[in-house]
């Protein structure tokens, strides 16, 4: 399967807007809310976004040959700063390195190895899409933890975004 990168675009620019959501109603939280153990991978609202924007941050370096040092780092990450002034500058730099895609290099593969060393070669549009998918993944969780605590996520439908493309 091939995809356009006007798609990807499209799809990458949800993350960012689905994700800029979420950051906007966790503002409110206070510190008990966003480190509650939910009893998932990540624990906590703030450990699963901080989780989901590791992520990102993970595989733009790994499309531009700059791998952060670790994946996580549990001093400099785990804050909801960290997450409202960085995770930004990471959405940009996935928009800027789609913007300059073609639908030929879509198809071009990404050669890596994972975090357990194993050589890898995946299309981009194949990464690209597994990034905006795991960000929705998680995105769905915290929105799940938010309604247990009471509180109405905001909707992060990727309907709703292709609504606000009209």
């Amino acid at each position: 399967m091939l995809i356009s990168a006007e798609v990807l675009r499209i799809h990458i620019d949800y993350t960012a807007w689905a994700s800029q959501r979420l950051m906007e109603a966790i503002a409110h939280l206070n510190a008990d809310e966003l480190w509650r153990d939910f009893g998932t991978a990540d624990k906590s609202v703030l450990g699963t976004l901080v989780h989901t924007f590791a992520a990102d941050r993970f595989w733009m370096g790994r499309i531009d040959g700059n791998l952060p040092a670790r994946f996580i780092d549990q001093e400099k990450d785990m804050h909801v700063h960290v997450l409202r002034d960085d995770w930004p500058a990471v959405h940009a730099r996935w928009k800027k390195w789609a913007a300059a895609l073609s639908d030929d290099g879509v198809a071009q593969p990404l050669i890596y190895k994972d975090m357990k060393g194993n050589d890898h070669s995946t299309p981009l549009w194949q990464v690209a899409m597994h990034v905006v998918n795991h960000a929705t993944h998680h995105r769905g969780q915290v929105a799940g933890f938010l309604r247990s605590m009471g509180h109405t996520p905001p909707v992060l439908d990727l309907i709703a975004y292709y609504r606000t493309l009209q």
